[in-house]
């Protein structure tokens, strides 16, 4: 098998609406977001979603694919803080080890709210977590099922926090590829991808089809997934959400240079 036919994937819920369905030409490979770097990077496939703070730290190496990300406008639902005292009065939060722009982003958010608390590497099991820290940071899928389970413990959401002070999205995750990619390959992988999408968003059918896969495979409530992709979570990037991601890179992860992207319309 060849890495150019290979797609990485996020290996939550929240890239359904493009890879259920992808044409079984693609073999998938499903990882934690910040394992996808490292698969990107080694030629392991041709083109994955990774975290956006790792896309700053490799940006020299990487592209960025067009229109495709994962993304929210104010509430993600699958980015939380956990806790039983308010974000101001945490003396040391728990960080899982399955992510880093959720990393990053909280360390912007404490940092502009003139906090310090001390952060700890822990495995992403939210009762540990608060066992030996006063807050704990889920993402993903965990993120949803603990927020389900103890709703009395969500203390943030940190997409409706970063949209609350900037006022623009927040692009949690980018499609990229190594630059000596063929652009060929990328061409229709990407285009292949943004054809899910679109058929997400505009077949009521097929899109009530991948919510109710969605909820059997996690064992979420279908008005819980329906709700996750219709107000929290989507994987089309426009023309704001671009401004949201450039905010994002040059002020919490120090990036200063400009992101290269795939021209997917010159010959």
């Amino acid at each position: 098998m060849s890495w150019k036919n290979v797609i990485g994937r996020v290996s939550f819920s929240n890239c359904d609406p493009i890879f259920d369905g992808l044409d079984p030409e693609w073999t998938i490979l499903s990882a934690p977001p910040a394992w996808l770097t490292g698969h990107v990077m080694r030629r392991d496939c041709i083109a994955a979603p990774i975290p956006s703070a790792d896309f700053a730290s490799n940006s020299d190496e990487l592209l960025l694919l067009p229109e495709i990300g994962i993304v929210s406008n104010g509430k993600v639902g699958s980015v939380l803080l956990f806790g039983e005292r308010p974000i101001e009065n945490m003396r040391d939060i728990a960080l899982p080890t399955d992510s880093s722009t959720s990393k990053v982003l909280l360390n912007w958010i404490v940092k502009n709210r003139g906090l310090d608390p001390k952060f700890v590497e822990s495995g992403p099991d939210i009762n540990s977590m608060l066992e030996k820290c006063d807050g704990a940071l889920l993402i993903g899928d965990r993120a949803i099922l603990a927020s389900i389970s103890n709703p009395e413990l969500v203390r943030m959401d940190l997409g409706a926090e970063w949209t609350r002070v900037t006022g623009l999205p927040m692009v949690f995750g980018v499609f990229v590829a190594r630059r000596d990619s063929p652009r060929d390959v990328l061409i229709t992988a990407h285009s292949q991808m943004i054809s899910q999408v679109e058929k997400f968003e505009t077949n009521d059918s097929w899109r009530n089809k991948v919510i109710s896969r969605t909820s059997k495979k996690m064992g979420f409530p279908m008005d819980r997934v329906e709700e996750y992709f219709r107000t929290e979570v989507r994987n089309r990037m426009t023309e704001d959400d671009i401004e949201g991601l450039t905010r994002f890179l040059r002020d919490a992860c120090g990036m200063e240079k400009e992101p290269i992207w795939l021209d997917i319309h010159s010959e």
